[in-house]
């Protein structure tokens, strides 16, 4: 079967690289922005280059080598400029991502406009990237150090931007066990453990779903989310368990991105609350973003906020003990820290949760007794229609031992 590796030329002069087992398919994907992380805002795209490979780890080391280089060096390579490709590489503009040596970037301000943008602009790095830049002292405009990313800067004003050396994050296959619910040449889907990462980022390289994935799976995951989360379609906390769906080919991903999209998954999770929720149910529906007062917190935003994403979630009190209750919660949309947040804007946060609330005084005995310092949330359920056979499928999962013990506990 084989792989490529492509790259696109996006509205704005931007690049976007990939890889993929359709060409023709994924293209088709991009134009008509169906695609999972593919934003309207891109469009039109035009496919500039793309390489066959034997293998879906060759394509994934082709995207991960050419999303890192610099914008001439992508321009050579589309040319065919075998020559420059080689020459950019040993210069100060144009070491690849994996070369593990810092880049400098230097150039002049083509139009008057924010720093931001203009910087974002001339050198094919996103607005937010620039920003993080800026703020760790990373730009110079005119020969000084710039502070602010809204500064308005002049055409033809010169700039040097210094990138650190990138760290390399690729995925390794690695041992670890796997419970599977369900498995075919299409997707799989996995109960996951609390205290599992889902895929590799900084602090967690290793030990993670993917790493875990990439070993059973022989490496033949959907590439859509690129080499650090192949495979990769929704998440679930690290300390939350449950099931997760996983691609194994780039239909199944994108497939499976439009159900999640259009919030027709069906996601059940099971919760055990602090106190009794009044009424016994009913729906939160409350926007979600980013704490103001921490950035590692979501948080309930105004219903007129012109920031966060709209989320809802159907809860059913299905058994309670007074200070604590299981609630039986169903997603409309799948917003990050999505249960944990509602729960909590409603005063009844989820037991074990320190990032947003208190455990009762008196569960803190029995909380203590069993080691159980982890939200009290489990993926219970997940329906979806396969994306291959067009079948609607459902799958279950057993309460994990902490949280059944848990509630055994509690109702002593």
């Amino acid at each position: 079967m084989p792989f490529w590796a492509y790259m696109l030329h996006c509205r704005g002069g931007a690049y976007y690289t990939g890889h993929t087992d359709d060409l023709d398919q994924r293209v088709s994907a991009h134009r008509s922005g169906n695609i999972a992380g593919f934003t309207s805002d891109k469009l039109p795209v035009e496919l500039v280059w793309s390489q066959e490979f034997a293998s879906r780890q060759e394509a994934f080391e082709a995207e991960r080598r050419i999303k890192g280089w610099s914008k001439a060096k992508k321009q050579a390579l589309i040319r065919g400029d075998w020559e420059g490709v080689s020459r950019l590489a040993k210069s100060k503009d144009g070491p690849s991502a994996g070369s593990g040596r810092a880049e400098l970037i230097e150039g002049v301000i083509s139009a008057s406009s924010r720093l931001d943008k203009a910087l974002a602009e001339a050198t094919d790095l996103s607005r937010e990237r620039i920003k993080g830049l800026i703020a760790d002292g990373a730009v110079e405009v005119g020969g000084k150090r710039a502070s602010s990313p809204s500064t308005k800067v002049a055409a033809g004003a010169p700039f040097t931007v210094r990138l650190p050396a990138p760290t390399p994050l690729e995925a390794e296959p690695q041992d670890i066990p796997l419970v599977v619910a369900y498995e075919d040449e299409h997707l799989i889907v996995v109960d996951k453990p609390a205290g599992m990462v889902v895929h590799p980022a900084a602090g967690n390289r290793d030990g993670t779903l993917v790493n875990a994935l990439l070993h059973h799976c022989a490496g033949q995951l959907s590439g859509i989310n690129g080499v650090e989360r192949p495979g990769i379609v929704h998440r679930i906390d690290k300390d939350t368990s449950g099931l997760l769906v996983v691609a194994k080919t780039d239909s199944a991903h994108e497939g499976l991105a439009k159900q999640f999209a259009d919030h027709s998954i069906s996601r059940r999770y099971i919760a055990l609350c602090a106190g009794q929720p009044k009424p016994a149910q009913g729906t939160i529906d409350a926007r979600l973003g980013r704490s103001d007062r921490d950035r590692k917190k979501m948080a309930v935003l105004p219903p007129d906020a012109t920031r966060g994403k709209h989320a809802v979630t159907h809860y059913r009190t299905t058994d309670s003990f007074g200070v604590a209750s299981i609630l039986e919660c169903r997603l409309e949309t799948g917003r990050t820290h999505q249960v944990r947040v509602h729960c909590a804007s409603i005063g009844h946060p989820l037991l074990g949760d320190p990032q947003y609330g208190r455990d009762p005084k008196a569960l803190r005995p029995i909380l203590e007794k069993l080691g159980f310092r982890r939200q009290a949330l489990h993926a219970a359920s997940l329906g979806f229609i396969h994306p291959a056979t067009g079948e609607r499928v459902d799958f279950q999962a057993d309460l994990p031992r902490d949280m059944a013990e848990l509630i055994d506990e509690i109702a002593r």
